[in-house]
């Protein structure tokens, strides 16, 4: 099994995607193992700070000793130059705010799975035919589980996920799910400011195992 295939059975299997980024190189590393020990095993880091790419490169270099089964994508690519630098630092999957063309290429090119964000049946379109296979909903708040609906049959072959705007509660996710997504991307609403500035790893670690049951069972339920 190719990094591309790995990941997306992980994806099918979890049906979750967290993101977050923190200045701290320590902080993430709290963070990714709390969710790691809450049985979290895909995660995107996003490219949102001046320390994106040391604090990625890091996190990277430990993955293998200290959270061997996690699959973990870097998100926020939307130059060449910002997949060059990421590229680099071999992440699992790569996932963007936008549909680049040239960015696809050389994910692609790299054999890694590229998860571009879209908005329009337009832009849903160009990435089909850039390669793309699963695409990122963004933002979500904005299209809402109606919008999947209305667009799934035209583009049967493609895999959705919404991103911004998904609630970690049973009637939100049910009517993602329902409308035919694979997975949902979750940041603020589960790895929120409050339990970053206080550093509350306990509940976060919690909060990551409930809300995997929460996702499995809306799943189930759609």
């Amino acid at each position: 099994m190719n990094k591309k295939e790995q990941v997306l059975k992980v994806i099918n299997e979890q049906q979750l995607i967290p993101l977050f980024y923190h200045d701290s190189l320590e902080v993430s590393e709290e963070v990714i193992t709390a969710m790691y020990e809450g049985g979290i095993r895909i995660m995107e880091y996003t490219n949102r700070g001046v320390h994106a790419i040391a604090n990625f490169g890091a996190l990277m270099h430990q993955k293998a000793t200290r959270w061997p089964e996690l699959q973990l994508g870097i998100g926020t690519v939307k130059t060449e130059q910002d997949a060059d630098n990421f590229l680099a630092l071999n992440p699992d999957f790569v996932v963007a705010p936008c549909m680049v063309p040239e960015v696809g290429a050389k994910v692609l090119a790299a054999g890694l799975l590229w998860i571009p964000g879209t908005m329009t049946t337009t832009e849903i379109a160009a990435a089909q035919k850039n390669g793309a296979t699963m695409l990122k909903l963004f933002p979500g708040s904005l299209l809402g589980p109606g919008y999947v609906t209305a667009v799934r049959d035209i583009f049967p072959d493609l895999m959705f996920m919404p991103t911004g705007g998904v609630e970690p509660e049973t009637g939100n996710l049910k009517a993602w799910f329902k409308s035919g997504v694979v997975a949902v991307g979750m940041g603020s609403k589960l790895i929120s400011k409050d339990i970053l500035d206080n550093r509350d790893y306990d509940t976060l670690r919690m909060r990551a195992t409930w809300l995997l049951e929460l996702v499995q069972e809306s799943r189930s339920a759609k």
